[in-house]
């Protein structure tokens, strides 16, 4: 089983890019599983018809006998869709909902029960503490990737995140392998983020240009690969899940 966990500020298209390549990989022939770790719970909604899935933390909060079918469900093409949530806005820690989510998931051997070929944690990064530093934690995932484009903000974020898997890396955690850069027309964008990618000795994965056939299918609550698997955009997000998977 390959474990994977894809950081990126927030507003970046990191759900994006996350969906798409679980999607990709799907259709590839591979099992996938797509858990978001984020508060706002929307990771995996273009994988369910634009739909939002009940939480794992909501789940917990109403049921007492919780069965996996309770919180993950399948989407496009057979993808595992998993959604951890957050607590009230204002109330509470989100880190700490992360972490009790995991923990159900452990406890109903959710990984032995699907048996996926690869896990994908989609991860809010605007700071790493806490819950949200979990993927990279205790061996959920090997092996992390920044989504950012050449915007201060999103480069920011990467460099902290960059850090952070670094230390973690020392006692023995996930690595990080490298940006995909998720482009927003921003001037000079490429040079921007290959000298970040210097400064933190990493380099950029892939290289997702920013075109309008990605609002169309989500506008229609799908991905690109759903919504015309034979688009030049669908055939960058296949290219990108070959590049992770070899």
């Amino acid at each position: 089983m390959k474990k994977i966990a894809i950081y990126g500020k927030g507003g970046i298209g990191k759900s994006t890019t996350v969906s798409n390549l679980s999607a990709a990989l799907s259709c590839l022939g591979y099992k996938v599983m797509q858990i978001g770790c984020d508060p706002k719970a929307d990771s995996t909604k273009n994988l369910m018809g634009g739909k939002f899935i009940p939480t794992v933390l909501d789940a917990i909060k109403d049921k007492d006998d919780l069965k996996l079918e309770d919180i993950v469900f399948e989407g496009f093409n057979g993808v595992l869709c998993v959604e951890a949530g957050g607590p009230t806005p204002g109330v509470g820690c989100a880190g700490r909902g992360i972490i009790a989510a995991f923990e159900k998931l452990e406890e109903l051997k959710a990984f032995e029960v699907y048996n996926p070929d690869i896990v994908i944690y989609d991860v809010l990064g605007d700071v790493v503490c806490g819950g949200f530093s979990m993927p990279i934690r205790n061996g959920y995932a090997e092996e992390v990737y920044v989504v950012t484009s050449g915007e201060m903000m999103s480069m920011y974020a990467a460099s902290n995140i960059s850090t952070a898997v670094k230390q973690f890396k020392n006692k023995g955690y996930a690595s990080l392998k490298g940006l995909i850069l998720n482009a927003k027309n921003v001037e000079k964008e490429v040079e921007l983020v290959e000298k970040l990618c210097e400064e933190i000795d990493t380099k950029i994965v892939h290289y997702i240009p920013r075109r309008p056939e990605v609002q169309l299918a989500e506008n229609d609550g799908k991905t690109v690969i759903e919504y015309d698997k034979e688009n030049e955009m669908s055939n960058i997000y296949f290219e990108l899940a070959n590049k992770i998977i070899n």
